[in-house]
């Protein structure tokens, strides 16, 4: 998935039999911030796509941290902050042009006895039961997939670093891509993500052109609007952010285009990405050819 792929402008219905990539989010906008471009992608291609976020449960009477986390946004604390994510989140997946998300009823780390911002950056806890139950939540989802893509850990917090663990349990390795987690890895491009995650020794990075599917990518970022001055800056800068690291993204790969995602991918997941980026070009280029 390296060479430029034409602009593509719709978004097919997958056919009967189509291929099935299913994305595991840690938290609702972390697929779309990390790997919406190539979630996009796969979507035109023709394939079944949707985001499954593992940490999403409404938690009734939140703690004094938890709850800062939504009053910091200016929410009262009355509003159920989950619920609103969850509602951003099916707004940003329809943006995108995947199929409704899948929530799953875990509690995010700040619910879970993670009492402040630093100890989100810490290893799990031994009595953290997270990382059992989503293994066992993420198996009817990704075992029979034939493109699984998570995250690689890149910033350390918890809740990722479980992420990487289940996600290793669970799935076939090789059909796995791992992608670098925005937006950590503005601040570490050069992160390689978290250690000891188990992956197969064959698994090599891959980077797609999304120069076609960006703005529909920058589209779906801004539906999490409860995220954006935290995340990015402020609502006018999510797009500027997120198109700067694509083009580093392609620019660390020496890549032939300007803007890039990259994953670090199992055997058999990157021929999948290859064979959709592929049939995108022929796509494209035939129906540029009729026009």
């Amino acid at each position: 998935m390296t060479a430029p792929v034409p602009a593509f402008p719709s978004v097919p219905a997958p056919a009967p039999g189509a291929p099935a990539a299913v994305a595991v989010s840690p938290h609702l906008d972390d697929a779309v911030f990390s790997a919406g471009g190539v979630l996009a992608l796969l979507a035109r291609a023709g394939w079944r796509v949707w985001v499954v976020t593992c940490f999403t449960a409404s938690v009734e009477d939140p703690g004094p941290f938890a709850l800062s986390t939504q009053l910091d946004k200016g929410l009262p604390a009355d509003v159920d902050y989950m619920a609103l994510r969850r509602a951003e989140d099916r707004a940003a997946q329809r943006a995108l042009g995947t199929r409704p998300p899948v929530h799953l009823p875990l509690a995010e780390a700040p619910h879970r006895g993670y009492g402040s911002a630093a100890e989100l950056f810490t290893p799990p806890r031994p009595g953290d039961t997270a990382e059992s139950d989503l293994v066992r939540l993420l198996v009817p989802h990704v075992a029979s997939a034939d493109l699984v893509l998570a995250p690689l850990g890149i910033g350390d917090h918890v809740d990722h670093l479980l992420t990487v663990r289940a996600v290793t349990a669970a799935a076939p390795l090789p059909r796995v891509g791992w992608w670098r987690d925005a937006p950590y890895v503005v601040r570490g491009p050069d992160s390689t993500g978290a250690p000891g995650r188990g992956a197969p020794g064959d698994t090599a990075e891959v980077t797609a052109d999304i120069g076609a599917v960006l703005a529909a990518k920058t589209a779906a970022a801004r539906c999490y609007t409860t995220q954006l001055g935290f995340q990015f800056g402020g609502p006018g800068r999510a797009g500027a952010v997120l198109s700067a690291l694509a083009r580093s993204e392609a620019a660390r790969a020496g890549a032939p285009f300007v803007h890039g995602e990259t994953l670090r991918a199992g055997r058999t997941a990157r021929q999948m990405l290859h064979r959709a980026s592929d049939r995108l070009r022929d796509t494209a280029e035939a129906d540029a050819r009729r026009r």
